[in-house]
């Protein structure tokens, strides 16, 4: 027996809240330590990097899934920790105004447990959407989870934006405490006895892991969109730390108004992805790899419409030029996450989990030192120049790092329709 549409949209809950917790912690906190304690940008940068980091483990979760065991532990025990290590992050934040070194200390335990939670939730769950989804509905119900998770992030940034003015730390806790239960209360109620009405596909057991690992690095398909992957993600994930504090410093937006600027940009990622679904696998019109070429190019443009607004080239409100980055981000990554479902179960059967593992580590290991860079880029031209030509010179770089991935994606891209509703939903 497989999935129904109901187990689906539950499995979709769950990724909802696993993009809502992850918001806080990457976008939220970040902002506070740099614009409101003052701290180095590269700090936040530096502690986010670890927990992408951690996130190497994902072929070894996607491994484990693959070879069979309990999937639903690891997703609830991922989640578990991922919302303990939400809200002692939270908690850390509030301590750099006392003591800076135990803050420091904390903030480390606690972005590593999100790291784990992350890395075992999400990788197990994805294993468990691609291999007990029937093969005619496997597209259609990834896209309904990633849209889910995409939905959830907005709402919840744009929620929490409204309650965390005016800022306070007992305001912060609060708002993360409610944040990170209604995570976990929702996520046990989804996935609890869902496994067992279901038959999940297995790999063959006794093959080792670097094995495997090393079957699938051997598929040039595989390996060349990894090195895509981390391309495209480090362009991605650059002004994932710096954009909440740009807002703050050279836009004077409050916690609660950056953080529902980054709510507008994943409605904007929202509308992208949805605008992509409809036209590529309902109305069939372009190839994947031409919306991934479009949605770079355009990703592109908007960060330098960004970083002229910020010197005062442009004249145009901040927020709109956001969801426009937004809505070319959603339209190149739920391109690229088709092209991904499709080589998913290209070469060796019962490899998805490790391949799809193998592709979130590239995003993992892009996406912290994207993130890291970004920040440590600002912290060096903020000692050059005024913040506005600091973090623009940043998004301008981006905005190269995202041509270079559209000339990638040219080269190494089958120029392929995508197939209905092929969308694999993924952090």
């Amino acid at each position: 027996m497989t999935l129904t549409w109901a187990q689906i949209v539950r499995l979709g809950l769950v990724q909802m809240c696993l993009g809502a917790v992850v918001m806080l912690t990457t976008s939220t906190l970040n902002r506070l330590m740099v614009v409101e304690f003052t701290l180095p940008a590269v700090l936040p940068g530096a502690l986010v990097g670890l927990h992408y980091g951690i996130q190497l483990s994902r072929p070894r979760w996607g491994f484990t899934s693959d070879t069979g065991g309990n999937r639903t532990v690891w997703i609830i025990g991922g989640m578990l920790a991922l919302a303990l290590g939400g809200f002692i992050a939270a908690f850390a934040v509030t301590l750099f105004a006392t003591s800076y070194w135990i803050a420091l200390f904390v903030s480390i335990l606690a972005y590593a447990l999100i790291g784990l939670g992350v890395g075992a939730s999400g990788t197990s769950l994805l294993a468990l959407l691609a291999t007990a989804t029937a093969p005619d509905r496997r597209a259609a119900a990834a896209t309904i989870t990633w849209l889910m998770m995409i939905f959830g992030i907005a709402m919840t940034a744009g929620v929490a934006g409204i309650f965390l003015d005016p800022y306070s730390p007992a305001r912060l806790l609060a708002v993360v405490a409610v944040v990170v239960t209604a995570a976990s209360v929702i996520t046990i109620l989804a996935v609890g006895r869902l496994e067992r009405s279901v038959v999940a596909i297995k790999a063959e057991p006794g093959a080792p892991f670097i094995e495997g690992l090393k079957e699938v690095w051997a598929e040039t398909k595989a390996r060349n969109f990894t090195l895509f992957v981390f391309l495209a993600m480090n362009a991605y994930f650059m002004q994932e730390l710096i954009l909440e504090p740009y807002a703050g410093l050279v836009f004077n937006f409050t916690p609660g108004q950056s953080t529902s600027l980054s709510g507008a940009q994943n409605g904007g990622v929202f509308i992208g992805m949805l605008t992509v679904g409809i036209a590529a696998t309902g109305l069939r019109l372009g190839a994947l790899r031409t919306w991934v070429i479009a949605g770079c190019l355009g990703s592109g443009a908007a960060l330098v419409a960004i970083a002229a607004n910020g010197v005062g080239a442009l004249s145009l409100p901040l927020t709109p030029l956001v969801v426009v980055l937004g809505f070319f981000n959603g339209m190149f990554a739920v391109a690229a996450i088709g092209s991904m479902m499709a080589l998913a179960s290209e070469g060796r059967g019962q490899r998805e989990g490790t391949r799809i593992g193998l592709w979130g580590a590239a995003q993992a290991i892009a996406a912290g030192f994207g993130g890291l860079t970004g920040a440590a880029a600002v912290d060096a031209m903020r000692h050059l120049l005024a913040d506005g030509p600091a973090f623009g010179i940043v998004f301008t770089g981006e905005a190269f790092l995202f041509l270079a991935a559209a000339l990638m994606a040219a080269r190494i891209m089958d120029d392929n329709r995508a197939p209905a509703g092929a969308m694999v939903p993924g952090e």
